[in-house]
């Protein structure tokens, strides 16, 4: 009988993930056999065993993952040992819990690693040969880990390995938007994994794998609750179920975080006010935050947003940010909690430019806020767009730790059911240049505290995550997440090499599939500009849902939540004035900036109508007039989707069909919706320009009346 169940090991073993669907729910850690035999060969020989020696549950879910994980793609049984017995280990431990590590002698390498960083490295003693993952700390074993196998999964040489990796940004975290009734706001994957019903007493697997899933990409926070508060979670009831995930993620290194509704000492609390310089407000909020590290004793802190979408907050009470923000990190201080202050705000009156509002507000208080305050930003003025210059408030304030908050999941970029690979937007945006101190101050270097010397940093994301199966909903998002985590923890590493990893770990190592759509996927972004926002408009998608196009949308009851708001199109011309003889939002960036984007000449072609209103004649850099401009980068953007049809139908057979058919539906539903961009736009837009489509270019399929009278319902997400 054990020879029997010996052989039924080996044989699941070697199967491997065959014995799974092909759903994407494994992400980017299938762990399949490796297919090239030389990589295979030096990899079982590196890999003779694993020697893991301590006892904590990070070293514990990382002795899991390295057996798990070589076991599958060296296609047979790895030993775990506490005492080397072959010629060839594998070793992973800190100095201070492993003999192995330490007799390696390897303290001045691990200086460079810091509290969660790690060394990869191959070496030899005493006759024996040693692939090493060395740390500081459990958790950046953990991290280590992962390096490795990702090393294996993508085929590299690991025979002389000598690299130290540590993060650059110390909370990197993701931001969900999911509400107490499972829904998500701008969800487009199913509904929330949070299942507080059955918390805290049934813990999912999902939660498991979610945490694997970060902690493999380096993920090292997150934030349950949807920014547009729920004060009830901060209830016993619900922190019960709260420290029941914190229990289930702090193996992988991840910390719980919550939003905190402004108004909860009257909600919950039984107060009268919530003005954050009322002795008694304060007091409330030091309790909750005891009574919360009562239950997740490295409870990370607070998400606020406020004074913003109705939302309440400190001007409720004609009080400022940094008062309220100021309130909520004394009542986490002593518990080493942060608060996450979101500067998404605009005024209930109507602003002369929505851009400008963030920094009127925030800019004053440069300065004003505690020490353990970071105050995060949107990427753009605006709010997720397709494409927005970088905030002004990069750069502009120089004491005060800025955080920046990216959109992993696609509200305004085509939602569920769209291929946009988003690391060239985001690293367009970190590699953007303020000028704040001079030359080279680029955004990442204000966010990872480099520019003004801050200890304290942060980056986050607004989750894509949901009870789909592959999580993400399209599969193709999966890829947002990993770049995400990616940037999160190395803002240098380039969107083709994040691309590429991410490729090989989730379809295949086969460059005549790589290469194809790895170029398919780099070039997405701008594909999804060209048929929705060229040339610098923004804000002109569907009311409400933000699903499709909605140029014509007018007459609500804030200017600012309108289409027209934004892109001022007459007969004259169209784009909004941000220049002196606008609203001036230009002066808000550092001058050499705010000259070149006040100067039609020389501002960005792609930010040319976000900052200019231009005459529908006037010659781009192509020699067309803008109108013929932009009919033809409306008409570029579906063919570009075309063209990533044909690039997957090309690699059919190359990876799974049930993957594969998934991709080619999308991108079927993908091209209906860039033609409906295309046409809804270009018709509506030319009531105001009174020219043609060129000759050369597809014709709308309907009347521009056809489109206005489109009205989808139950649109995923709202």
């Amino acid at each position: 009988m054990k020879k029997i169940c010996t052989v039924f090991v080996l044989l699941m073993i070697l199967l491997g993930s065959h014995a799974f669907a092909e759903d994407g729910y494994r992400l980017w850690q299938r762990y399949e056999q490796v297919q090239d035999a030389s990589k295979l060969q030096a990899y079982r020989k590196a890999a003779g065993e694993i020697i893991i020696q301590g006892n904590s549950p990070t070293l514990k879910v990382a002795q899991q993952e390295l057996e798990m994980g070589l076991n599958g793609l060296l296609g047979q049984a790895v030993p775990t040992t506490q005492q080397p017995t072959q010629q060839n280990i594998l070793v992973a431990g800190t100095p201070s819990t492993s003999a192995l590590i330490k007799e390696l002698n390897l303290s001045d390498k691990l200086k460079a690693a810091g509290d969660e960083g790690y060394l990869l490295l191959t070496t030899t003693k005493n006759g024996r040969n040693y692939t090493v993952i060395a740390a500081n700390t459990d958790i950046g074993v953990l991290y280590g880990s992962f390096h490795l196998l990702r090393l294996l999964q993508t085929e590299q040489d690991i025979a002389k390995l000598s690299l130290t990796s540590t993060p650059k940004i110390k909370h990197r975290v993701l931001n969900h938007w999911d509400n107490l009734d499972r829904t998500v706001e701008r969800g487009y994957s199913g509904f929330s994994l949070w299942n507080w019903h059955l918390l805290p007493d049934y813990i999912d697997q999902r939660y498991i794998d979610y945490a694997r899933a970060n902690a493999s990409i380096g993920i090292n926070g997150t934030v349950l609750t949807n920014v547009n508060a729920n004060a009830l979670v901060l209830t016993p009831d619900y922190l019960k179920k709260v420290a029941a995930l914190a229990d289930a993620f702090r193996p992988y290194g991840l910390k719980v975080y919550l939003t905190a509704r402004f108004s909860a000492p009257i909600e919950i609390g039984g107060l009268k006010t919530a003005d954050p310089l009322d002795p008694q407000v304060q007091a409330w909020w030091k309790q909750k935050s005891d009574e919360i590290y009562g239950y997740v004793p490295d409870f990370g802190g607070f998400l606020v947003k406020a004074n913003s979408e109705g939302q309440p907050g400190p001007q409720n009470y004609g009080r400022n940010h940094a008062d309220g923000a100021n309130m909520l990190a004394d009542a986490v201080a002593a518990h080493g909690g942060i608060v996450m202050w979101r500067a998404f705000v605009y005024d209930d009156k109507e602003p002369d430019d929505r851009a400008k509002q963030a920094y009127n507000e925030f800019k004053p208080l440069d300065g004003q806020f505690r020490d353990n305050v970071l105050v995060q930003v949107k990427n753009g003025p605006i709010d997720f767009q397709p494409r927005e210059p970088f905030h002004p408030m990069f750069g502009a304030m120089p004491k005060t730790p800025l955080m920046m908050e990216f959109q992993i999941t696609q509200e305004y970029l085509g939602q569920g059911t769209t291929l946009a690979y988003l690391s060239p937007m985001y690293k367009e945006t970190l590699e953007s240049d303020t000028y704040a101190k001079g030359k080279g101050s680029t955004v990442a270097k204000d966010i990872d505290g480099t520019l003004y010397k801050h200890t304290l940093t942060g980056i986050a994301g607004v989750a894509n995550i949901g009870t789909d199966r592959n999580w993400t909903g399209h599969q193709f998002g999966q890829a947002n997440w990993y770049t995400f985590g990616r940037l999160a923890w190395d803002h240098t590493l380039s969107s083709e090499e994040i691309a590429e990893e991410w490729l090989r770990m989730t379809f295949t190592n086969n460059s005549q599939f790589i290469a194809p759509v790895k170029s398919m996927m780099l070039g997405s972004h701008e594909t999804i500009v060209n048929y929705m926002t060229p040339l610098g408009l923004h804000h002109i998608m569907g009311w409400s849902h933000h699903y499709g196009p909605g140029p014509w949308i007018k007459d609500k009851h804030r200017a600012d939540w309108t289409s027209v708001y934004y892109h001022r199109a007459d007969e004259k011309g169209i784009g909004f004035d941000r220049t002196k003889t606008g609203s001036n939002a230009v002066s808000q960036y550092f001058p050499p900036v705010a000259k070149q984007f006040a100067n039609l000449k020389t501002v960005p072609e792609k930010y040319l109508l976000w900052f200019h209103h231009v005459d529908w004649d006037y010659k781009v850099n192509s020699g067309r007039t803008l109108w013929n401009e932009l009919c033809y980068r409306y008409s570029s953007g579906v063919d570009g989707v075309r063209q990533m049809q044909q690039t997957w139908d090309k690699v059919q057979g190359q990876v799974d069909e049930e993957r594969f058919q998934h991709v080619k539906t999308f991108l079927a539903i993908q091209e209906k919706e860039a033609k409906w961009w295309r046409d809804a736009c270009l018709l509506y837009f030319q009531t105001f320009s009174k020219r043609p489509i060129p000759q050369d270019l597809e014709k709308p399929a309907h009347t521009l009346e056809h489109y206005m009278s489109l009205d989808p319902k139950f649109v995923p997400g709202i």
